[in-house]
């Protein structure tokens, strides 16, 4: 039985999602499949349309922010530039919302694209193309640098090196993007939490933005250990918090790396169960940044693996019970626009 809206007219600007059609990839990946690929049948398919249908799903989605996730990349634009397509592609998105032919939603606000900056002062060249390609939504990038030495924890999709964030041609290129006033979404598992660290205090003006809580690892070689490893999580978060260019992402905890919940897809976890699940980390998140440096995510269709997109946000309104008004306003939509810099869309 679904559940009711809690709060259906609080205002939400969902500031993590993906756009994708990764249905020629099902059956590509090896044996035996990581769980974030046996997922993917469900959800391998994930364009306007079903954005369309979760933002309208019973809660208050006023606009929505695209993260880059390496979809409809077009390689006619050369291997540096190809991520331009993306980018490309989601400004359409954003237009047939903006259209007005679906009411006052505005998704895909905000874009969030890719860039190598592993190309050191190369980067500079791609970041203008993709500020050409959306101008006005184009935000900023997210290179993602999850990396653990048990290849059992992120599987096939990702290859991030190690170490990337400290790397110093990686360094050269995202000092481009505090030159072009652009923010950065960092990606990493729990354990590369202090790499983060050492990247906000080399570039103190940089607006970073830590995705997903900082992914608390429950699977591979981290299975039944969320609890050990929480007090070494904990201490990063809050010595990342004491870098006032960082913000923080509270969600993407539904995915099969965290096991929260373990099984999936779609477990059928209410939104009782999976608040006690987050709420530890949730709520170190909150005490360590401040709901005005913290914004609620759906990370969708990715958190589909733990969560139905109306009992997702029924969670987090449940964990954000004792907040005040304003720090409801900030940690939903307030947070997510100042950062993103999409405030023209907030309710007056």
């Amino acid at each position: 039985m679904p559940e009711q809206i809690i709060e259906p007219d609080l205002p939400i600007i969902d500031p993590h999602h993906h756009l994708w059609d990764l249905r020629p990839m099902i059956g590509a990946f090896p044996e035996p499949l990581h769980p974030f690929i046996s997922a993917l049948p469900d959800n391998a398919y994930y364009t306007f349309d079903q954005l369309h249908a979760h933002m309208t799903s019973g809660h208050n989605v006023i606009g929505t922010v695209f993260m880059e996730c390496g979809a409809f990349y077009n390689a006619a634009y050369g291997d540096a530039k190809k991520t331009v397509g993306e980018v490309e592609f989601v400004n359409g998105v954003a237009a047939q919302g903006a259209s007005g032919l679906y009411g006052d939603l505005r998704p895909c606000a905000a874009i969030i694209g890719h860039a190598d900056l592993q190309l050191g002062d190369g980067a500079a060249e791609v970041l203008e193309a993709l500020k050409a390609a959306a101008p006005g939504r184009f935000k900023g990038i997210r290179h993602q640098g999850a990396w653990d030495a048990d290849p059992e924890v992120l599987g096939a999709p990702f290859h991030a090196p190690e170490g990337l964030y400290l790397d110093a041609t990686f360094r050269e290129g995202f000092a481009h993007l505090g030159k072009m006033g652009l923010t950065f979404d960092a990606w990493v598992l729990e354990p590369q939490l202090p790499d983060v660290i050492s990247l906000a205090k080399a570039f103190p003006d940089q607006p970073i933005c830590l995705d997903h809580c900082g992914t608390p690892l429950g699977m591979g070689s981290y299975h039944g250990k969320l609890h050990e490893r929480f007090d070494t999580w904990r201490h990063n978060i809050r010595e990342l918090a004491q870098c006032e260019n960082v913000v923080v992402k509270l969600g993407g905890l539904a995915m099969a790396f965290c096991g929260l919940p373990d099984k999936g897809p779609a477990a059928g976890t209410g939104s009782e169960d999976l608040a006690a699940m987050w709420r530890p980390y949730v709520e170190t998140c909150i005490d360590a940044f401040g709901p005005a440096r913290a914004m609620f995510e759906s990370n969708y269709p990715v958190d589909y693996w733990g969560a139905e997109y109306p009992v997702l946000w029924n969670a987090f309104k449940r964990l954000a019970t004792g907040a005040g008004q304003d720090e409801k306003r900030a940690l939903f939509a307030g947070t997510a626009a100042r950062f993103y810099d999409i405030e023209d869309i907030l309710p007056s």
